[in-house]
């Protein structure tokens, strides 16, 4: 395992769902992302380089297998999108999502720490 490939991929992911969240919701935030679907829209394309980098540095973190890498950018997103609705709508956290939270994050570790024959 590259400590630091992996840590570039979950960083890459994690500016991926951030700049994703908002392009998805900012709608709800702001007028001017409403009236602009289509720059928003566009946007995608400068998103999509983070969830290349995310994935190709994962790979490389995890020794060239894809399903962690999958599970890692899946998990990782939870986190972000449960963090940012949270933050930016007010809606709390309930028993439900904290468990959910709970599985994002056992996901990771059994990804990152569980070693492989």
């Amino acid at each position: 395992m590259k400590i630091n490939d992996l840590l570039i991929g979950v960083l890459s992911f994690v500016i991926a769902h951030i700049l994703t969240f908002f392009q998805l919701n900012g709608q709800f935030l702001w007028e001017s992302f409403k009236k602009n679907e289509i720059a928003v829209a566009a946007a995608g394309f400068i998103l999509s380089f983070f969830y290349l980098w995310g994935t190709k540095y994962t790979v490389a973190g995890m020794g060239g297998l894809l399903w962690p890498t999958r599970f890692i950018g899946f998990a990782t997103g939870i986190i972000i999108y449960a963090i940012m609705v949270s933050y930016f709508f007010k809606e709390g956290i309930t028993s439900k999502t904290l468990v959910s939270l709970i599985l994002a994050v056992i996901l990771i570790c059994v990804q990152v720490l569980w070693k492989t024959s």
